[in-house]
């Protein structure tokens, strides 16, 4: 689930290996750039920590990260 902290939209996904981690984090890439807005990530093993905001809004949430946020969930449906 996605949590409001820092004025960011951050959520944390764990996987079954590496292998799957980075499988997500390459089509979350491909979903960034047709959205033109990119994530602030990490990745560690099988855990990728995610973390969105606008900085053209001055580092808030907008809708462009719920946006990204809402296809991000569907790429896992």
């Amino acid at each position: 689930m996605w949590q409001e902290k820092d004025n960011k939209l951050t959520r944390t996904f764990k996987f079954k290996d590496f292998s799957e981690a980075f499988a997500f984090m390459t089509r979350v890439a491909f979903l960034a750039e047709v959205h033109g807005h990119h994530p602030n990530w990490s990745n560690v093993w099988n855990t990728v920590q995610i973390e969105l905001t606008t900085h053209d809004a001055g580092n808030t949430i907008t809708e462009k990260d719920y946006q990204l946020a809402a296809d991000i969930d569907k790429l896992l449906a």
